[in-house]
């Protein structure tokens, strides 16, 4: 949906420039360039679009469901771990980008979505997905987010990044974190509690043309996704009318279970060694939290976690 929306945007600048009305695609270009550091400074949400019916009717398409197991305190920032990636990362927008699932839950808490910075280079949809409060994955974005006084702010970030997206297979339990250890450095510098949240049903919405590692297809997929910075998984679903083929993603429902808070004492110069061990702890939380739910959601009992 993201990535049609981006399309539009792009082929209406286009149009702006070879059209008539260039001078709007240069005052545009102006704004663009004044602006361009603000997705890194929190960027600018609207609770108008967050709040659009539209966004109701997308959470009960699936549909998707936001479960609270700990409170959160708002006297504190947090550092949520979003687990797996999927294809259309559908559990972390319908959540944290739309309201009221989070505010509902967690009030006085403001989540941040934090995704790929070249999103943001993107004329007009750059405007769109931070009024939704979606904000770069840099560090300094992450750093403005979780630097919030008094607490009340909730960096989301999605561990397994767009690589993890080729491993979006129905059944699919395969993580991409054992070399990921850049936002524990980032909560330990600035104390943020870490929180795991684990999606159910976030790698059902698609199948997936078979590419299993070494295979030619995943080979090809890994270059371009170190060359682009974003990966190309080949995928389909249904249709409009029918259920045999299409790209609009499976009515599979969706179970986004945010875990309990893991406190995080700030440490602005952590050693690896204190790196290693708090990013141990996150991930024996994190497998915790799959086994405790996994029985709800229609995991059999002998699947686990594989972290890789």
């Amino acid at each position: 949906f993201l990535s049609l929306v981006a399309e539009f945007c792009c082929g209406f600048f286009v149009i702006l420039i070879l059209g008539n009305f260039w001078f709007l695609a240069v005052l545009y270009l102006l704004w663009l360039y004044l602006d361009w550091e603000t997705p890194c400074a929190g960027g600018r949400r609207s609770q108008w679009i967050r709040g659009w019916t539209v966004w109701k009717y997308f959470r009960e398409y699936f549909p998707i469901h936001l479960i609270k197991t700990s409170e959160l305190s708002p006297n504190h920032n947090y550092l949520l771990g979003f687990h797996p990636h999927g294809v259309l990362v559908a559990g972390a927008f319908g959540n944290f980008c739309t309201d009221p699932p989070f505010k509902n839950l967690f009030p006085g808490l403001t989540p941040y979505l934090h995704i790929m910075p070249i999103w943001f280079g993107c004329p007009f949809f750059r405007e769109y997905i931070m009024s939704a409060g979606m904000v770069s994955a840099s560090k300094e974005s992450v750093s403005h987010v979780l630097n919030n006084e008094g607490g009340g702010h909730a960096s989301v970030i999605v561990i397994g990044g767009a690589e993890e997206s080729l491993n979006a297979h129905p059944g699919s339990l395969t993580l991409n974190i054992l070399k990921r250890k850049g936002f524990i450095k980032m909560a330990l510098k600035h104390g943020a509690h870490l929180v795991p949240v684990f999606s159910f049903g976030e790698n059902e919405l698609f199948k997936q043309v078979a590419n299993p590692k070494g295979s030619r297809l995943r080979n090809v997929q890994e270059k371009l996704q170190k060359i682009m910075g974003f990966a190309l998984p080949l995928f389909h679903a249904r249709g409009v009318f029918q259920y045999s083929f299409g790209l609009i993603p499976y009515r599979q429902p969706i179970h986004t279970v945010v875990g309990s808070p893991i406190p995080v004492k700030q440490n602005l110069n952590p050693t690896t060694e204190e790196i290693d061990q708090l990013h141990a702890l996150y991930l024996q939380k994190l497998k915790k939290l799959f086994e405790e739910h996994k029985s709800n959601y229609g995991i059999p009992a002998h699947k686990s976690l594989i972290f890789e």
